[in-house]
């Protein structure tokens, strides 16, 4: 099982996170944050990997560095991520374990049935 959380805000789609590592993060860094709608994460993640490849070139010692960030942004880059959500105006609402997004959509839509009608009347099924 996964867990997810379920964030909302007025009259927007709800967005479903997942919990853990994130290989997208660990491999596409702020460009995935950057998919995500993570402007400022990534944006800051570009700047310190700019930042740290200009030391790197100064100071090969330090290539310990450049494994630690893209690491640190797949364990972190999820909560880069509702960071982002959280300065738009989405709440987190919800945390539901499901085996996948699909499924923990429709259990977002079962304990709230009041967010139904926002996806239509075939939105969610008996």
């Amino acid at each position: 099982m996964r867990v997810y959380t379920a964030h909302l805000a007025r009259d927007r789609a709800p967005v479903l996170v997942r919990e853990g590592f994130s290989i997208g993060a660990l491999v596409f860094g702020p460009l995935w944050l950057l998919a995500h709608r993570a402007w400022i994460a990534g944006v800051l993640v570009a700047a310190v990997e700019i930042a740290a490849a200009a030391a790197l070139a100064r100071l090969p010692a330090l290539w310990p560095l450049g494994l630690a960030i893209p690491w640190l942004l797949g364990l972190f880059g999820q909560d880069l991520r509702r960071f982002g959500l959280a300065r738009r105006g989405y709440d987190e609402t919800a945390v539901i374990a499901a085996r996948n997004e699909g499924e923990a959509f429709f259990r977002l839509l079962a304990a709230r049935p009041e967010l139904a009608p926002a996806f239509g009347a075939d939105a969610i099924r008996s």
